[in-house]
């Protein structure tokens, strides 16, 4: 089945895309979108029941794990070593802006 794509339609993927096509450009991206449109019409005539929806090409299982913390904060080493010392459990730094 050929498709007909306008030229107004070219014109607007162009713009949506952000591209200056020249004449040919345009004419060849015409004739790249029927051949597109005639192999989406191709698929659909593939006998698909039966067929379970897959989201991903190979199986994929739950890869996530519990979050545990395994070395703590550390928040006593780090201030051990602060050479302003610490205030309100924080650092304290020099002032900088007067």
């Amino acid at each position: 089945m050929a498709h007909q794509i306008a030229d107004e339609t070219i014109e607007y993927v162009g713009i949506l895309a952000k591209l200056q096509l020249s004449g040919e450009e345009k004419e060849q991206a015409k004739r790249d979108m029927v051949r597109m449109l005639d192999y989406i019409n191709l698929l659909n005539e593939l006998d698909t029941d039966g067929v379970e929806p897959m989201t991903h090409l190979f199986p994929v299982t739950n890869v996530f794990r519990e979050d545990e913390v395994t070395n703590g904060d550390g928040r006593e080493a780090i201030w051990a070593g602060a050479p302003g010392g610490v205030k309100d459990g924080g650092l304290k730094t020099p002032k900088t802006v007067e």
